[in-house]
């Protein structure tokens, strides 16, 4: 495996140690992404949505829980199956094919943009609507334009094969 656009494979051989650091990215990483910019968002551009309580709640609450739920999932498999974390300079040996991995093949920026998009419902805020769509577009260029990329030079046939039969985004009915 070459060092790719700053990526750089996981030497730590302890899966309690991944398990630390990828909970340290991921508190750094919610706070940034899923708590200071949201936060910013909504003071910069305040304006209350009327959206009824009876849909945002119940949607928001479902989007939030849920993102977080399979974000935590998506870290234990990079710890365990992986050898690596989420973070690019300690990035998972192995690829990732299954638990949610197997069903899309971005769980972990779908999570984000769920738990994005549940606080947009919850708040009803214009900002944090605004952040939403603009974090969603990107998390659609940054995936295409660079994880997969380096995806596929890392792990080649591997990850082509993974693209052919896993989705993106949207996960395909069972037939």
């Amino acid at each position: 495996m070459s060092i790719h656009r700053g990526i750089r494979p996981s030497t730590t051989q302890s899966t309690t140690a991944l398990q630390l650091k990828s909970v340290l990215n991921a508190v750094l990483f919610f706070a940034l992404f899923m708590v200071a910019l949201p936060c910013l968002a909504a003071w910069l551009l305040p304006a209350p949505l009327a959206l009824p309580r009876w849909i945002a709640w119940p949607v928001g609450a479902t989007l939030a829980v849920g993102g977080l739920a399979v974000w935590f999932l998506c870290l234990d498999a990079f710890s365990r199956r992986g050898a690596g974390t989420p973070f690019p300079l300690d990035a998972p040996r192995h690829l990732v094919t299954s638990g949610p991995f197997g069903v899309v093949r971005n769980p972990i920026m779908a999570a984000e943009i769920a738990v994005i998009w549940g606080e947009a419902f919850l708040f009803g805020i214009l900002g944090l609507w605004v952040y939403a769509v603009l974090i969603s577009a990107m998390a659609q260029v940054l995936i295409v334009r660079i994880e997969e990329p380096e995806l596929r030079e890392r792990f080649g046939a591997e990850y082509d094969e993974y693209c052919q039969r896993v989705p993106r985004w949207v996960p395909r009915g069972r037939s």
